[in-house]
Protein backbone atom coordinates (compact mmCIF):
# COMPACT_ATOMS: atom_id res chain seq x y z
CA UNK A 1 0.00 0.00 0.00
CA UNK A 2 1.55 3.81 -1.03
CA UNK A 3 1.70 5.50 1.64
CA UNK A 4 2.79 9.52 1.24
CA UNK A 5 3.66 11.52 4.63
CA UNK A 6 4.29 14.82 5.09
CA UNK A 7 5.72 16.75 8.27
CA UNK A 8 7.64 20.14 8.76
CA UNK A 9 4.70 22.91 8.31
CA UNK A 10 3.89 25.44 11.23
CA UNK A 11 3.38 29.14 11.92
CA UNK A 12 6.46 30.97 10.50
CA UNK A 13 6.73 34.84 10.00
CA UNK A 14 7.00 36.60 7.09
CA UNK A 15 10.69 36.23 5.55
CA UNK A 16 11.01 32.96 7.03
CA UNK A 17 11.88 29.07 6.30
CA UNK A 18 10.20 26.04 6.47
CA UNK A 19 11.05 22.53 5.11
CA UNK A 20 8.62 20.23 4.37
CA UNK A 21 9.17 16.40 4.39
CA UNK A 22 7.60 13.68 2.12
CA UNK A 23 8.27 10.50 3.07
CA UNK A 24 7.15 7.74 0.75
CA UNK A 25 6.57 4.09 1.36
CA UNK A 26 4.87 0.99 -0.36
CA UNK A 27 6.41 0.88 -4.44
CA UNK A 28 9.35 1.57 -5.65
CA UNK A 29 9.44 5.36 -6.95
CA UNK A 30 12.23 5.59 -9.26
CA UNK A 31 10.11 5.81 -12.69
CA UNK A 32 7.87 8.29 -10.41
CA UNK A 33 7.25 12.17 -10.42
CA UNK A 34 6.82 13.77 -7.26
CA UNK A 35 5.44 16.91 -6.52
CA UNK A 36 4.00 19.68 -3.88
CA UNK A 37 0.43 21.44 -4.40
CA UNK A 38 -0.92 23.58 -2.04
CA UNK A 39 -4.34 24.87 -1.19
CA UNK A 40 -5.53 27.83 0.48
CA UNK A 41 -9.49 28.12 2.02
CA UNK A 42 -11.37 28.41 -0.29
CA UNK A 43 -8.86 28.40 -3.31
CA UNK A 44 -8.17 25.34 -5.48
CA UNK A 45 -5.75 22.98 -5.58
CA UNK A 46 -2.46 24.51 -7.04
CA UNK A 47 0.95 23.24 -8.23
CA UNK A 48 4.07 24.45 -6.44
CA UNK A 49 6.85 22.43 -7.50
CA UNK A 50 7.85 18.71 -9.07
CA UNK A 51 11.48 16.47 -9.31
CA UNK A 52 11.71 13.60 -11.04
CA UNK A 53 13.10 10.81 -9.01
CA UNK A 54 15.13 9.71 -11.75
CA UNK A 55 17.44 12.75 -12.51
CA UNK A 56 17.73 16.12 -10.80
CA UNK A 57 14.76 17.50 -13.39
CA UNK A 58 12.67 19.93 -11.53
CA UNK A 59 9.42 22.06 -12.12
CA UNK A 60 8.13 25.12 -10.47
CA UNK A 61 5.52 27.46 -10.13
CA UNK A 62 6.17 30.68 -11.13
CA UNK A 63 5.01 32.25 -7.63
CA UNK A 64 7.44 30.27 -5.83
CA UNK A 65 10.89 30.65 -8.33
CA UNK A 66 13.45 31.77 -6.91
CA UNK A 67 12.11 30.72 -3.09
CA UNK A 68 11.45 27.24 -3.25
CA UNK A 69 13.45 24.51 -4.25
CA UNK A 70 12.57 20.92 -4.42
CA UNK A 71 14.96 18.07 -3.57
CA UNK A 72 14.66 14.28 -3.29
CA UNK A 73 16.94 11.27 -0.87
CA UNK A 74 16.84 8.31 -2.65
CA UNK A 75 18.11 6.33 -0.49
CA UNK A 76 15.41 7.36 2.18
CA UNK A 77 12.57 7.96 -0.20
CA UNK A 78 11.97 11.32 1.29
CA UNK A 79 10.99 14.27 -0.71
CA UNK A 80 11.96 17.98 0.58
CA UNK A 81 10.30 21.67 -0.26
CA UNK A 82 12.57 24.31 1.31
CA UNK A 83 11.12 27.48 1.66
CA UNK A 84 12.52 30.32 2.12
CA UNK A 85 11.69 34.26 1.81
CA UNK A 86 7.77 32.95 3.04
CA UNK A 87 4.94 35.09 2.22
CA UNK A 88 1.33 35.22 3.39
CA UNK A 89 0.12 34.36 0.04
CA UNK A 90 1.98 31.73 1.29
CA UNK A 91 -0.64 30.49 3.63
CA UNK A 92 -1.99 26.95 2.62
CA UNK A 93 -2.23 23.42 3.17
CA UNK A 94 0.88 21.56 1.29
CA UNK A 95 0.37 18.29 -0.32
CA UNK A 96 2.56 15.73 -1.47
CA UNK A 97 1.56 13.80 -4.62
CA UNK A 98 3.14 10.96 -7.08
CA UNK A 99 2.30 10.15 -10.29
CA UNK A 100 4.24 8.19 -13.15
CA UNK A 101 7.06 10.27 -14.51
CA UNK A 102 6.32 9.50 -18.17
CA UNK A 103 2.82 9.93 -18.28
CA UNK A 104 1.89 12.71 -21.13
CA UNK A 105 -0.18 14.96 -19.30
CA UNK A 106 1.13 18.49 -17.70
CA UNK A 107 3.44 17.62 -14.79
CA UNK A 108 1.70 20.74 -13.27
CA UNK A 109 -2.31 19.27 -13.12
CA UNK A 110 -3.35 17.55 -9.65
CA UNK A 111 -5.76 15.54 -11.34
CA UNK A 112 -2.95 13.57 -13.08
CA UNK A 113 -1.39 12.49 -9.81
CA UNK A 114 -2.31 8.73 -8.26
CA UNK A 115 -1.03 9.06 -4.62
CA UNK A 116 -1.63 11.91 -2.37
CA UNK A 117 -0.22 12.54 1.50
CA UNK A 118 -2.71 13.99 4.06
CA UNK A 119 -1.41 17.41 4.03
CA UNK A 120 0.17 19.86 6.35
CA UNK A 121 -0.66 23.35 7.32
CA UNK A 122 1.75 26.22 6.56
CA UNK A 123 0.96 29.39 7.69
CA UNK A 124 2.79 33.06 7.50
CA UNK A 125 2.14 35.52 9.42
CA UNK A 126 2.24 39.34 8.77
Amino acid sequence: QVQLVESGGGLVQAGGSLRLSCSASGRTFSSYAMGWFRQAPGKEREFVAAIMWSGPITYYADSVKGRFTISRDNAKNTVYLQMNSLKPEDTAVYYCAARPALRPQPITNPNDYDYWGQGTQVTVSS
